[in-house]
């Protein structure tokens, strides 16, 4: 059979690879052809666009990207028609894969969507669009399933796929001793400043404000896949700060803390059982425009999950380094720290166990089959 993915970000490329891994054990002769990253490359998918050509932020850079975005929806459309698939496998990236969805369930292309787009946040009404284009979907968060069923659509919850990625990165470690390249003078405090250079621009230079306030740790920066490290050096200047590409899982298998840009590596984070703060601030714009059309109470994944305050979230104008070292001292040591390790397991819970991967790639080869 062929199959034809498209993930947008670093995190649909990691769940995408997952899935292919999967895939083969489900079907020998599969041929994969994909948009997404290295990791889906590594699992044997003919690479089409990598997703850092593809990662636009928020209102304002959408727009003003608009005329790539469309050349891209064109190219893609004519690919799939090439290509000929009998399945299209969209994971996530909603403004995209909408597009794609439409074209290829009008083409009679079966189309599964893994990864639901958060329609629960906002704009429920696209809801109609899925349930007019897409085959199947598979969702990853608990609460999901009961929002799909308000508008008559059956869905499979089929776990969260970090569990999946996690299980595997510490079965590998325990197997190979993995061990960071860094100074164990110090305990470590991890900063993800999020994995588009726009994110990093904007939120590297906060985190690294209070680096001076924690001289008896060690910071640590997890560079994004398709990044250069000029990217983070011309925020680093002369801070004794250490920047590793590659090795995000060994350094939060490692770390005692963590500064975090909200997106899946807030989950990933609190999976690792690493304590953290949330960071978010975008242009004041597309904020503002976001603010009256998103109706959740958090933005984070770990408290979206759990329905209630688990992790502190530092928005916008919130986000300075007094507040940063706020929050961080009190999850560095104390009962702050054991009640958000406690809320952790709870989380590791409620998603229940690894086999995400498996339970969609065995759904995707019984709907084509």
């Amino acid at each position: 059979m062929k199959y034809y993915l498209i993930a947008g970000e670093a995190s649909g490329d990691l769940h995408g690879a997952n899935l292919l891994h999967h895939l083969k054990k489900q079907d020998a002769a599969a041929s994969f052809r994909c948009w997404g990253g290295d990791l889906m490359k590594d699992e044997g998918a003919e690479l089409v666009k990598h997703y850092r050509d593809l990662a636009f932020m928020g209102f304002l850079e959408v727009i003003k990207n608009l005329k790539t975005i469309l050349l891209n929806i064109d190219f893609c459309k004519k690919d799939i028609l090439e290509y000929a698939p009998d399945v299209l496998v969209l994971i996530d990236y909603p403004g995209f894969n909408f597009r794609i969805a439409e074209f290829a369930k009008q083409k009679g292309i079966k189309v599964v969507y893994y990864i639901s787009p958060q329609v629960w946040a906002w704009k429920q009404s696209r809801v109609k669009k899925i349930k007019r284009d897409v085959d199947l979907m598979l969702v990853i968060l608990p609460f999901e399933k009961e929002f799909y069923k308000k508008f008559e659509m059956d869905v499979k919850f089929v776990g969260h796929p970090l569990l999946d990625a996690i299980a595997k990165f510490k079965l590998r470690e325990n197997r190979d001793r993995l061990q960071l390249n860094l100074p164990n003078d110090k305990p470590l405090i991890a900063l993800l400043p999020g994995s588009r250079k726009q994110e990093i621009d904007v939120m590297l230079p906060i985190m690294l404000s209070v680096v001076d306030s924690f001289p008896e740790y060690r910071f640590v920066i997890a560079g994004a896949p398709g990044q250069t490290s000029q990217v983070y050096a011309q925020h680093i200047g002369n801070k004794d700060i250490n920047l590793i590409f590659g090795e995000t899982y060994p350094l939060l298998n490692k770390a005692h803390a963590a500064l975090v840009t909200s997106g899946t590596a807030t989950l990933e984070t609190a999976l690792f059982k690493v304590p953290e703060v949330v960071c978010y601030k975008g242009s004041y714009v597309s904020y503002m425009i976001a603010k009256q059309l998103i109706k959740i109470k958090y933005i984070s994944l770990v408290n979206l999950i759990m329905d209630r305050f688990v992790v502190t979230e530092l928005i916008q104008e919130e986000l300075n380094r007094k507040n940063i070292e706020i929050e961080l001292r009190k999850i560095l040591t104390g009962s702050g720290r054991d009640k958000m390790m406690h809320d952790f397991n709870e989380l590791e819970r409620i998603l229940g166990g690894p086999g995400a991967s498996e339970q969609v790639a065995i759904a995707i080869v019984e709907l084509i089959k």
